[in-house]
Parts: structure tokens; C-alpha cells; sequence
């Protein structure tokens, strides 16, 4: 007979394995569950604190649970409520989430008003565009991206004791060490420092490091929250960072009772500084600790975890673990090795439309567009994509991002390529001042009341006021120059060689690169390749015109109203979310895994980033991959993430050729042994200033001087009259 919970909801342990029964159960003490993906961790954690609440009696306002993003935490409150039958779902949140609640409570311990500011990138943008006007700094000094980026690093790593200047009792000495810098650096941070402490702003990482100074400086404050929080579990605790580590260390120090959940296997946030080793390695730090393992999982097939243990099983750094699965078999994972980019868009959207219809062979039941989504590394990828599903008539939607045709560098080249072509004003509104040429709103204000009592283009009133003193001092002449000069020849030339030509005649490139815009120049990329692959399967057909016209289709999609769509994200993206059917596109070498990889640490990352798009599939997985030239003029290979796993764990259309497999793993140890190079130049000095060392050629010489920054020493060898600088990378040896 089941127990009647009445009002204080669901039954706890109601339905729970061994394994997570263990660690509902287990509430006492440090606690670590290693939780393979699809194990039912976020289960566990709702059910420990159901069980918290209603077996044991203890308060939600005692209980602290954390969990990475806010979707997840709201996601837990309604479980714990359904669980529960309580509004009182205590602190769920992210960090940043309680330490604002810590801040708001406590304000007064930092002398701030429980109204401060919390700051995201548009708020910072705008103090940095104060900063640089005041002080005369461009883009060239320093790109926006670069100063958040340097403001991160300065606040959490080399000077962690910032906050001390922003707590005191005014702003004054702020502003002194704003206007005393001279080093870009300097006065950027301390002028982004004063700027904070006029309006009360706080950024991500002072929410944190602002609560870390309450607790050290107030012992009353820190016992207060101490011996309030009688029980804390973190979820996700791969992906802590050092100062969210030092927090929980604090918050458990009375209590002792922290409960821990995360997959070692899927830490794919080192670039933001998540740290594997705290998971590793938290037995070892918290004694006496418990280690519950989840490792039966719930979502997928035995086909897709067969593929995906052994992908990750080449793994080195990780907590040894074999997932096992309780769903019946299923649909054998596909594998498709495509001749180029469109071939393997073809390929994907042609499955999804049988998947949709019902006529695949694996399986003739119908499925809804919903329950398909693709993955892929990085969003330019999507290009030709798109192209193949709008031709398809398949509807789709991109999450965490735009589509290709709408994203605001794609607008921007196109508009180069139309106004050149058509002249319009909404093409030249858009660009006349991108990049930048001074032609702000007042002189635009003017060109449309020209242009509109003349009934004349935009362009035609820019060019009829050329020797208007009011354009002293801008760059339209040299724009209106441009357009006239590649609208007289636009015949003569292809397009790709047009939007190349434009693209850099205007800056507009070198602006992209200047703010270190890697993503946006990558679809710029994309967009060069699309336009020589029209060229290519066009011929003489393919005039700016009718390229216009083509891409029209694309860039104006009605998007509607309609629900049911595929869904298109990045594998960050899709952290956490399951799908009945996955197809993970462009599992080519370079671009997944990146080819931005240095290191064996974080090829091994890109790995588990794999694992992760493997995991989200429920009964479907399409591994796919194609042939072509690469952005950077370097054959495209299938992934070793593909080639790697065993025989006969994917079904392959057709089998890879033998001549193909044989020089994608030459590639792969040529990539390798660079990445090996790249590690021991980035490794640290084994020699000091002043030691011995022998050259095999050189011979025997003294250190001089050990230069970092470009990983090399300056020696004076016996023998030579003059000093050499040696390479980190040659070996040397120490003479005692």
C-alpha cells in the first residue's frame, strides 16, 4: 500500500534505482556521485531534497542547491515543489544567483545599497565607450571583447584584491588611479573600476568575489550564512571554477555536509575555468567522502551508448566508468561520409524528410520535425545547412543563434554586393558607415531630407553633397567612389571576386579582425564558399543578379508561427537537453575537432564535447562528415572521432575508402605531433639566469636572460663572441 503524502506531495524515494536511492539516502558528510550522461542526476537532486524536506524535517530555507544556468535551477524548483507541495523551494540557484541574495541581505558589509547593479556586456560596453572618449583610446588600443576578457583575468587571477578600492568610502582614489595610468591596460580597468563604483555595478565576477570578501572580512556575516545552509548540493561540479570552488569550500565549513553531482566526461567549459580536477579530485580533499556511481542510463539505445563509450574510453584524464542502458535496442547509429558541404546537407535534410514521412527504413512511424535536431560545433556551418532544408521545404529554427542569411556580418557583405548592384537605400543606409567613416545620424538626417526633396537615392544625395563642407572630414567620398567603380565593372567580374574586392576595398574585413571577431570572419568565410559553389554548379548563369535573387529566397524566410521545426545549435548549447533524433553535422578534422586545438588537454575536451552531442540522442544518432577543401586550404578528413570508434559500432552508407582512412590518420599524427610541439615550446623555463647549460651544437654557455614571452633564453656561449636566444623547445642540458 502506497503512503499517503496528503499535502507535503509525491513520495521522495518513489521510483528511484539502487544507485540514486543510495544517494538520496546518503545525507550526512561529503557525498560525490559520479553521474554518467542520462543517468537521472537532476532526479536525484530534486528527489534529496524531497526527501530532505519531508522525511527528515529540515527547512528549505536551510538548503542549498546550485546548479549552472537558470533554466536548470527553475527546471529544479518545480520539481522540488511537485515533490514537495511547498512554494518554499529554499536557495536553488546559480552561484551568481545566491550571492546576490548574500549581497542584497548583507549590502551593508561592502557599503553598498541593496539596489546595486547588477552589469551584463551591453552595460560594460557603455562604460568602456565613456572610458575610450575620455581618453582617447580606439579599437586598436584594445577591442571590447579583449578589455571584458582582461577585466576577467585581472579580477580573478593576478589582482584578486581589486575589490578593496571599490568597497572604500569613496570613489576618489579610483579616479586618481584612472587618470594617473598610462598603460592601456591600466586605464581601462581602473577606469571600468571607477565606473562601477559611481552607479553601484557589479559584474558576474564581483558578485562572487564581492561575497568571498563578506565572508572574510565579517565572521558574524559568514557564521550567519555558515549555520544557516545545514545542507549544500552543487550540481554539474565539472564545471566549477576556481573562486565558485573557493565558495562552497566556505559555505560547508560548519556543517560539513556537501553533496556533489557531475560527469568528469562531460567538462566542456575549461575555456571558461572549469576545472576537471575538482571533481577528480574531491575525494581527496573532503575525508571521509562517499562515492555513488550512476552510471544506468535512461535516455538512449544501446547502439548510441555502445558508440559513446567507446569514444570517450580513449580518454585519458577521467573517472574510469562504462554506461549500461535499460532501453531496448534500437535504430542502428548512421554514419554518412558526404563528397562536399551540399552533398551532405542533401544527406541530412533527405533523412530528416523519410524520418518525417515515416519511410526510413529503420522505422515507419512518422516523426514530428520537433523531435530532430542538429548539432555542430560552431554555427558557420549551418550555411549550407540551411540551404538544403529551405529547399526541402523543412522547416527549422537555430537556437542559441541566428541563421546564416540573417546573422549581421552575412547582411552586411550582401548589402556591399546590392548596393553596388541595385544602389538602394536600404543597402546604403545599412553600410555607408560600417565600418566606420563618420557619417553619423546628423549627416544621415541630412542626406534623407535631401534625397527626399530632390526624389533622388540615398547614394545620389551623398554624391551631389560631396563638397558640402558639412562632409569635411569623413570618408564618403572614397565610399562613393567605391561603389561607382565596382557598379561600372560588376559584369566583368564573378562574385566571389566582387564580395573579396569589397570586402577589403572598404575595411570592412580588417574592422572584423581588428575587434578580433573570429566567429563573424569565419561566416564571412562560409558565405565566400557559398558564392563559389553557386559559381561552380551555375556557370555562366551566375550574374550578381541572379546571385541576389538566389539568396533572397534564403535571407527572407517566413518563419511563422509553426512549432513544430528541426532544431538547429551549437554541442554548447545543447548541454544538458535530450533529443529523440540527432544528427551531428561537419565531423570533419579542424572543425570538429577544432583546428584551434594546442593542447593533448584540450583535444581530450573536444572529445568529451563529442561525447556530449552523441549523448543528447534519445533513438537516433547520424554521425556525418564531408569531403572539400577547408577554410584554410587544408583537406577536409573525417573526424578521428568517427574513425577512431570500432568496427562495425556505425553503419556506413558506403565504406570509407582504405586510401582515405590511411591518409586521415597520417593527418591526425602530423596534427598531433604539432600539438606535442606546441606544448613543450609553452612549457615553463627548465634553466634559470646564470646556470650552466650545453648546446649538442653550441656547446657550453651561461643564461643570461629567460625572455617568456617568446619562450626562449638568451645565452652567451663560450665559444661565441656574441649571445644567441635559444628556443624553449631545443633540448639543452644542465651542466653541474
Amino acid at each position: 500500500m502506497e503512503k499517503d503524502l496528503g499535502p507535503m506531495g509525491e513520495d521522495a524515494l518513489r521510483g528511484l534505482n539502487a544507485e540514486q536511492l543510495e544517494a538520496v539516502t546518503t545525507t550526512e558528510g561529503y557525498v560525490r556521485v559520479i553521474a554518467g550522461a542520462g543517468t537521472g542526476k537532476t532526479r536525484t537532486l530534486s528527489h534529496r531534497f524531497a526527501y530532505l524536506v519531508n522525511e527528515l524535517g529540515i527547512f528549505p530555507g536551510n538548503i542549498l542547491c546550485v546548479t549552472f544556468t537558470n533554466k536548470a535551477a527553475n527546471e529544479m524548483r518545480q520539481r522540488i515543489h511537485r515533490l514537495t507541495g511547498d512554494d518554499d523551494t529554499g536557495y536553488v540557484n546559480t552561484f551568481h544567483g545566491f550571492c546576490v541574495s548574500v549581497l542584497q541581505e548583507d549590502s551593508y558589509a561592502v557599503g553598498y545599497p541593496k539596489n546595486f547593479l547588477v552589469l551584463d556586456n551591453s552595460d560594460i560596453d557603455a562604460m568602456l565607450r565613456i572610458i575610450y572618449e575620455e581618453r582617447g583610446l580606439s579599437l586598436r588600443d584594445m577591442t571590447f571583447s579583449r578589455a571584458r576578457d582582461m577585466f576577467e583575468m585581472r579580477k580573478c587571477v593576478s589582482e584578486r584584491d581589486y575589490f578593496r578600492l571599490m568597497v572604500g568610502p569613496s570613489a576618489d582614489e579610483l579616479h586618481e588611479r584612472y587618470l594617473s595610468a598610462t598603460k592601456v591596460e591600466d586605464i581601462l580597468f581602473y577606469g571600468y573600476l571607477y565606473q562601477q563604483k559611481k552607479c553601484f555595478g557589479l559584474d558576474y565576477n564581483d558578485l562572487i568575489v564581492f561575497t568571498l570578501h563578506v565572508f572574510a572580512s565579517n565572521a558574524e556575516v559568514r557564521g550567519k550564512w555558515q549555520g544557516r545552509l545545514e545542507y549544500i548540493m552543487v550540481d554539474e561540479f565539472q564545471d566549477i571554477d576556481p573562486l565558485q570552488y573557493e565558495l562552497m569550500e566556505v559555505l560547508q565549513a560548519h556543517h560539513r555536509n556537501l553533496f556533489v553531482v557531475g560527469d568528469p566526461d562531460q567538462t566542456i567549459y575549461t575555456w571558461r575555468g572549469a576545472d576537471i580536477r575538482f571533481l577528480l579530485e574531491f575525494a581527496d580533499r573532503f575525508s571521509p567522502c562517499k562515492t555513488i556511481e550512476l552510471k544506468r542510463n535512461y535516455r538512449s539505445t544501446p547502439q548510441i551508448v555502445s558508440v559513446a563509450n567507446d569514444l570517450i574510453s580513449k580518454n585519458t584524464i577521467r573517472y574510469r566508468k562504462t554506461l549500461s542502458t535499460v532501453t531496448p535496442s534500437g535504430l542502428a547509429v548512421r554514419g554518412h561520409h558526404a563528397h562536399s558541404s551540399a552533398d551532405e546537407a542533401a544527406w541530412i535534410a533527405e533523412r530528416i524528410a523519410e524520418l518525417h514521412a515515416g519511410s526510413l527504413e529503420e522505422g515507419r512511424n512518422p516523426v514530428d520535425y520537433r523531435d530532430i535536431t542538429i548539432l555542430y560545433r560552431a554555427h558557420y556551418v549551418t550555411r549550407a545547412i540551411e540551404e538544403a532544408l529551405v529547399k526541402r521545404k523543412i522547416p527549422y529554427v537555430i537556437y542559441s543563434g541566428v541563421q546564416f542569411f540573417e546573422r549581421s556580418e552575412v547582411k552586411d557583405a550582401l548589402s556591399y554586393l546590392r548596393v553596388v548592384c541595385y544602389r538602394d537605400d536600404l543597402s546604403f543606409m545599412r553600410i555607408v558607415n560600417r565600418p566606420k567613416r563618420n557619417v553619423g545620424e546628423q549627416r544621415m538626417r541630412f542626406l534623407r531630407e535631401f534625397a527626399a526633396g530632390q526624389r533622388i537615392s540615398l547614394l545620389e544625395a551623398l554624391r551631389r553633397s560631396l563638397d558640402d563642407p558639412f562632409f569635411r572630414g569623413t570618408s564618403a567620398r572614397e565610399f562613393v567612389q567605391m561603389v561607382d567603380r565596382y557598379s561600372a565593372d560588376a559584369s566583368h567580374r564573378t562574385v566571389s571576386e566582387l564580395l573579396a574586392r569589397l570586402l577589403d576595398e572598404s575595411g570592412y574585413e580588417l574592422a572584423l579582425r581588428t575587434e578580433g571577431s573570429q566567429e563573424r570572419l569565419d561566416n564571412l568565410a562560409e558565405l565566400r564558399q557559398s558564392i563559389y559553389e553557386y559559381e561552380t554548379s551555375c556557370g555562366e548563369e551566375a550574374t550578381l543578379e541572379r546571385y541576389l535573387t538566389h539568396v533572397a529566397l534564403f535571407s527572407n524566410i517566413d518563419q511563422g508561427m509553426e512549432r513544430d521545426k528541426v532544431r538547429l545549435m551549437t554541442v554548447h548549447a545543447a548541454k544538458g537537453l535530450e533529443f529523440p533524433h540527432v544528427f551531428v553535422a561537419a565531423l570533419n578534422e579542424g572543425v570538429f575537432p577544432s583546428r584551434k586545438v594546442r593542447s593533448r588537454e584540450g583535444m581530450e575536451e573536444e572529445r568529451r564535447l563529442a561525447f556530449v552531442a552523441m549523448t543528447r540522442a534519445c533513438k537516433g544518432l547520424y554521425l556525418v562528415d564531408a569531403e572539400g577543401a577547408a577554410q584554410e586550404g587544408i583537406p577536409r578528413y573525417p573526424s578521428r572521432f568517427m574513425l577512431d570508434l570500432k568496427p562495425g559500432l556505425v553503419e556506413f552508407d558506403e565504406p570509407l575508402p582504405d586510401s582515405l582512412v590511411a591518409e586521415a590518420r597520417d593527418y591526425y599524427r602530423l596534427s598531433d605531433s604539432k600539438i606535442a610541439a606546441a606544448e613543450r615550446l609553452r612549457s615553463a623555463p627548465r634553466f634559470k639566469v646564470g646556470e650552466r647549460i650545453r648546446h649538442r651544437v653550441f656547446g657550453v654557455g651561461s643564461v643570461r636572460e629567460v625572455d617568456e614571452g617568446r619562450r626562449a633564453y638568451l645565452v652567451k656561449f663560450d665559444d661565441m663572441g656574441t649571445m644567441r636566444t635559444i628556443t624553449f623547445r631545443v633540448p639543452l642540458e644542465r651542466v653541474e
